[in-house]
């Protein structure tokens, strides 16, 4: 490797792949490649227009919109003038953008539609540096001044490629590793969202390290879906590939995922723990409706593959007639179940949130490779990670190259490495205390290391139950336990300063209306199914299954189900979707307090 900045590494690979078909996105049910070529021309017109448009070294520069082609040659194209990213995820509302805009600064913005533009039109006035609005789709049909369609801002680049005034090589160049990258805000689940500085030098260390721990993907193919505003598709789905001069799709939507996926055959895809929990709720859910033969076949290979797998995770020796049953269940079962996915998968990546040990080895028996990491926004954001030969299901795997982990004496995960960020843009205070004297990054994870040097996330710091009864309570391991069930879509523990722990549950209603079908219900609104006495009933048995190998005290006393799902529009939930406790318990309190009405006799 010879560059020390994502600019060098763009400019770099994509020399390199002049020729060749790097990007896809699909337009009119047809997938479309951009050579090298082509992406080096957009890529330089857009760095070029920026500087037209005044835009200059280190200025601030936003994005707001889906995961797009186009997104991601407007991030190489600030990144390679110099400029710095400023990610607002496409979800936010207004109030929340403004603040984003006017704490980085940012002087122009990408927006991808005429939704996306409306919201920042009724806060342009309020956006004291913001100058300009670059709508990508081409959509915006108007007299304002302010406002430029993306096709037309282009043509703004002829000026100075035509003068020879400045070179795109040199433009390149002229980044540093330490200069500051991008701008990406915390989703604010406890306060105001904080500007997570990242540089060049965190960027690059950590897709440097991940690309040791998997080279069998290079040059291999990635389909991407994910928010490019959040860190994890952003290095590991859009920066990762250019540095493995991997291929990448862009799904046309969140939607169309599983259609993307068997129409492009991709080797890897990062995705979010609901993604497979999803995926694997679908597979049984299917084997429903099978006759027995078809239950029995694959109940007989899921069994077959936990045999291979336990034996193949400690490299132990496979018996020769182990081998021949995985052989055959691989043909019947697994390379089924595969090619429904595209039938070229090396791994799905996981993380931004704990995936179930239960879902990953119920993957890794038919053969899928699920990589769960650990990581947060301000370590770019790769800390630990599973790796082929070296998975430990429930664990978030061993630390990448140069990072180091330790457990402080309260549990808390510290962390340091290159991949650290600077710090919290305009917040030295948040900064300070998030960093202890010895430099030491305080993560506000919990977590333990076992003796292989694995790492197993418990919970969040501030996210601990303490009981009326002085017991502390981590509410991750009960809320992962209950989201093991089909029919749970959301849950959150509550308990705080109570006698007893409770939650409040947003069923699976899909799955939910299923069942009480077959019990000869009608499946109507929401709110109808949960006041059914078969719901209660139904929701009482997985709460005590889910419960069952919790001490007493930490285990689910009561429960009440919602008809609807946390939102991000209410504030219960962030971009990134986690949910934000203290907005669910207030906008859910009567619920809550019903469930401790009667405390004092329990």
């Amino acid at each position: 490797m010879n560059y020390s900045t994502v600019s060098q590494m763009f400019y770099t690979n994509i020399n390199e792949s002049l020729n060749k078909e790097v990007i896809f996105y699909k337009k009119n049910n047809k997938w479309n490649g951009l050579t090298g070529k082509d992406i080096l021309s957009l890529v330089e017109k857009i760095s070029f227009s920026l500087y037209v448009n005044g835009l200059r070294y280190q200025d601030k520069i936003a994005i707001l919109s889906n995961t797009s082609y186009k997104w991601s040659m407007c991030d190489y194209g600030i990144i390679s003038m110099g400029a710095v990213t400023t990610t607002v995820y496409p979800s936010l509302m207004p109030d929340q953008i403004e603040f984003i805009l006017n704490d980085s600064g940012s002087k122009l913005i990408f927006v991808e539609d005429q939704m996306q533009l409306e919201k920042i039109k009724s806060i342009f006035d309020s956006c004291k540096n913001l100058k300009k609005i670059i709508v990508m789709d081409n959509s915006f049909d108007g007299n304002d001044t302010y406002i430029e369609n993306f096709n037309s801002f282009l043509t703004s680049s002829r000026e100075l490629i035509d003068s020879n005034e400045i070179s795109f090589k040199d433009m390149v160049h002229k980044s540093k590793e330490n200069d500051l990258l991008t701008l990406i805000y915390t989703s604010g689940t406890t306060g105001t969202p904080k500007g997570v500085m990242l540089s060049n030098k965190n960027i690059i260390s950590n897709i440097v390290s991940v690309s040791k721990l998997v080279p069998d993907i290079f040059q291999s193919s990635f389909l991407s879906f994910l928010p490019l505003s959040h860190v994890l598709e952003r290095t590991v789905g859009h920066f990762l590939p250019m540095n493995l001069k991997s291929k990448i799709y862009y799904a046309e939507n969140m939607e169309t995922v599983g259609e993307n996926m068997l129409e492009v055959s991709p080797s890897v895809v990062i995705c979010v723990p609901r993604f497979f929990e999803k995926m694997h709720d679908k597979i049984l859910f299917g084997l429903k409706d099978a006759n027995s033969i078809k239950r029995n076949l694959f109940s007989w290979a899921l069994n077959v593959g936990r045999k291979h797998m336990t034996l193949d995770n400690a490299n132990q020796k496979i018996p020769f007639f182990l081998k021949v049953k995985y052989s055959i269940a691989n043909s019947l079962i697994y390379k089924k179940v595969r090619g429904r996915l595209g039938g070229q998968i090396k791994y799905f990546i996981s993380g931004g949130a704990p995936l179930s040990q239960k879902v990953n080895e119920f993957f890794a028996a038919i053969g899928l490779t699920i990589l769960e990491g650990y990581g947060l926004t301000e370590t770019s954001p790769i800390l630990t990670c599973n790796i082929p030969g070296n998975i430990q299901f429930g664990s978030v795997g061993m630390p990448i190259e140069n990072v180091n982990i330790k457990i402080a004496e309260d549990g808390e995960i510290l962390a340091k490495g290159p991949n650290i960020m600077l710090g919290y843009y305009n917040n030295k205070q948040a900064t300070t205390e998030v960093f202890d004297n010895d430099g030491w990054f305080h993560t506000g994870d919990i977590g333990i290391v076992d003796k292989g040097g694995h790492l197993t996330i418990t919970d969040r710091k501030k996210s601990i139950i303490v009981t009326s009864g002085g017991k502390n309570i981590a509410p991750a391991p009960l809320e992962n336990s209950l989201l093991n069930s089909s029919y749970i879509e959301q849950v959150l523990v509550i308990g705080d300063n109570r006698n007893y722990l409770s939650c409040i549950i947003v069923p699976a209603f899909d799955n939910l209306k299923e069942f009480l079908s077959g019990l000869g219900k009608e499946a109507s609104s929401n709110e109808a199914v949960i006041d059914y006495k078969e719901t209660n009933n139904l929701f009482e048995k997985e709460v005590m299954n889910a419960m069952k190998d919790f001490s007493r005290f930490e285990q689910v006393k009561k429960f009440a189900l919602i008809s609807r799902n946390f939102m991000i529009e209410k504030g219960e939930m962030t971009p990134k979707m986690s949910i934000v406790r203290k907005v669910v318990e207030s906008n859910f309190e009567d619920k809550i307090n019903n469930l401790y009405k009667d405390a004092n006799n329990d």
